[in-house]
């Protein structure tokens, strides 16, 4: 389904979204395909986005379009401060 369709079926509030196909460019994902899992109240939508996995997200449906932002995946370095004892 097109985002340009769910927004006529759930006007003005959150939707949980399955992610069905997108492409990333200059560091943006362009979602272009998805599935409804379920319309989200106000009150639950932060809730239901931390319980969100993979593919899934909420968004809401005055954004004209599904646009993120991809981030690196920064990691903890860690120093092992017993490697350089002798």
């Amino acid at each position: 389904m097109k985002w340009s369709e769910v927004r006529k079926l759930y006007p003005d509030q959150f939707v949980k979204l399955k992610v069905l196909s997108s492409h990333i460019k200059n560091g943006q994902e362009f979602i272009e395909d998805i599935a409804v899992i379920k319309p989200i109240s106000d009150e639950l939508a932060t809730k239901e986005l931390l319980k969100s996995k993979g593919d899934e997200l909420v968004y809401h449906t005055t954004n004209e379009n599904i646009l993120l932002e991809v981030r690196q995946d920064v990691r903890l370095r860690r120093f092992d401060y017993h490697e350089n004892q002798a």
